[in-house]
């Protein structure tokens, strides 16, 4: 079975949580290395803002950064996203069993008295609108 820090989880959800920050991992799985200006360059925002998206992503371990000279690069790191897409499967595990036990108990009319099975729901036997009790309607006014 997979230890979570759940620390780490929260910090890799809540960086992915952002559709910026999810399309600057995307560039990045494309690339070995990509540098800031480059990654910034399709996004309509400054380089402090992409920045900051890098920042978040760094500081949950889903990007390294590496200077050389006065170029900075980008790394993508996709453990943290493995660790997450671990856990993420553990819950789909569980809903899976859970719906196909639904479906098992809807298929089988069997968990229905006889008398209630092929009709109509008894709500609908009595349903008639309510009588109104507001007033009616005024005169309209013209413009």
């Amino acid at each position: 079975m997979v230890d979570y820090q759940p620390a780490s989880l929260d910090r890799t959800f809540a960086a992915l949580a952002d559709p910026t920050r999810r399309a600057l991992l995307a560039r990045l799985s494309d690339s070995d290395a990509v540098s800031v200006s480059d990654l910034a360059k399709p996004f309509a925002m400054s380089l402090p803002a992409i920045m900051k998206h890098l920042d978040v992503l760094k500081d949950a371990g889903l990007v390294t950064r590496e200077k050389s000279g006065r170029i900075v690069s980008c790394r993508l790191r996709a453990e943290p996203m493995h660790e997450a897409n671990e856990w993420l499967n553990r819950y789909q595990r569980f809903w899976t069993e859970r719906l196909d036990q639904l479906e098992a108990l809807l298929e089988n009319d069997a968990w229905l008295p006889p008398s209630l099975q092929n009709q109509a729901s008894p709500s609908s036997v009595d349903s008639r609108p309510r009588p109104r009790k507001s007033l009616p309607r005024g005169p309209i006014r013209k413009k």
